[in-house]
């Protein structure tokens, strides 16, 4: 092949959380394999070795359950992760105007945390610095411009004028794949009617490690606990509603948040910039094809009441590698239908249960009948006195089980 055109075992479309946790899981394949790997990024990146690193309020952040903090120990990279990794201690789940209340604590499960908020700067920054030390090519910023099924895997022309062939090309280049449409790969959306409004928010108290799922009759609000008195917000309006939220000034937006929450968590002093999301459940009707998987937010864009999207695209990207390490020890094709379909069978029960859970709490939640919120107060008290049902969701949701 020419200087530009160049042959890859893996194509990883996306170099982003998922992306790069890939490229960085593979590390061990790399090392006794040999694997030629490139990614392809569309934004441009920072030095993480010589950029300084300035915690923001402004910082987007995820949840990370424990099944997923171990998933990183074992790539080796807990210990850069953890100083910016705000502990989950306690999960407190209510429903607003009843008295039943469902607490989660990471001591009755005899571990550290039930889970950890990091903001996506530094976990960007970990794994790109881990990167730069793997034999990974980087083509960012770069974007696919055209991608065709050759008889050995795909094609991708790309805007930097490189021409890659891939025997196994991953899309995990978030919820608007352009290059799922280019391929004919569509998927059922369900759209909730419902639009997430994200900030950060200062407390007046520190939050202990708590987290709170706080059902309202115009959707849920998730505060999630980060490093000193601050909080990560997820607000749900009804679609339209977010728009009056979001012209509001810090004062008063900060009143109505207390109004729709309550004092549990204290007065809330600060609010940083917000921004507005949809919220579509949206799910690709194929993750494989031969030479072709798809992972991530490509794969499935789930509502965030449950905090399960990275979590689930992380057991997703542990999933792809196993699937890849059985395939190299048999001497099989890593594009080959017989190492996807073996990916595909370790993800569909995981993948179909989290949806339909995060699915079926969004509704259960959202519907406004007297009889019915009661029997969910009810539920919530009955589910905090039964310790082994509560033990084994907490279990679930943390990725300790599946």
């Amino acid at each position: 092949m020419t200087a530009t055109q160049r042959s890859v075992d893996i194509a990883i479309v996306g170099g982003g959380l998922v992306g790069a946790s890939l490229a960085c899981a593979l590390a061990p394949a790399l090392e006794r394999h040999g694997l030629s790997v490139a990614v392809v990024e569309a934004a441009p990146m920072l030095d993480a070795a010589k950029a300084p690193w300035q915690p923001s309020f402004d910082a987007r952040s995820s949840a990370i359950a424990q099944g997923s903090a171990q998933r990183f120990r074992d790539m080796g990279l807990w210990s850069a992760l953890e100083p910016q990794a705000a502990p989950i201690r306690l999960i407190h789940v209510s429903e607003k105007g009843r008295l039943g209340v469902t607490r989660l604590t990471a001591e009755e499960l005899d571990q550290p945390a039930l889970g950890y908020v990091i903001p996506n700067a530094w976990m960007g920054r970990v794994l790109h610095q881990r990167l730069q030390t793997l034999p990974v090519a980087w083509h960012c910023p770069a974007r696919v411009q055209r991608i065709e099924p050759v008889a050995a895997g795909y094609r991708l022309a790309l805007s930097d004028g490189c021409t890659l062939q891939a025997g196994l090309t991953v899309l995990a280049d978030g919820g608007r794949s352009s290059l799922k449409e280019q391929l004919g790969i569509a998927s059922d959306e369900t759209p909730y009617d419902q639009v997430a409004v994200i900030a950060n928010v200062e407390v007046s108290r520190p939050h202990e490690g708590i987290a709170y799922e706080r059902f309202t009759r115009e959707g849920p609000i998730a505060l999630l606990p980060l490093k000193g008195q601050q909080m990560a917000l997820i607000w749900t309006h009804a679609q339209g509603r977010e728009r009056a939220r979001l012209a509001l000034g810090d004062g008063d937006f900060l009143s109505a948040l207390q109004h729709a929450f309550g004092e549990r968590a204290g007065r809330f002093r600060r609010v940083s910039e917000r921004h507005a999301y949809p919220l579509t459940l949206v799910t690709a009707k194929e993750t494989i094809r031969p030479g072709l998987a798809v992972l991530g937010n490509a794969a499935h864009s789930l509502h965030p009441v449950a905090g399960q999207g990275f979590n689930l695209a992380l057991r997703g990207v542990t999933d792809l590698v196993a699937a890849l390490e059985q395939a190299l020890g048999h001497g099989e094709p890593l594009g080959g239908m017989l190492t996807l379909r073996d990916f595909e069978a370790r993800r569909i029960v995981d993948r179909h249960q989290v949806i339909r859970f995060s699915d079926g709490l969004v509704r259960l939640f959202g519907i406004d009948n007297a009889l019915l919120s009661h029997a969910r107060a009810a539920g919530l008290v009955g589910l905090n006195l039964f310790g082994p049902l509560r033990r084994g969701l907490a279990r679930r949701a943390m990725g300790l089980e599946r």
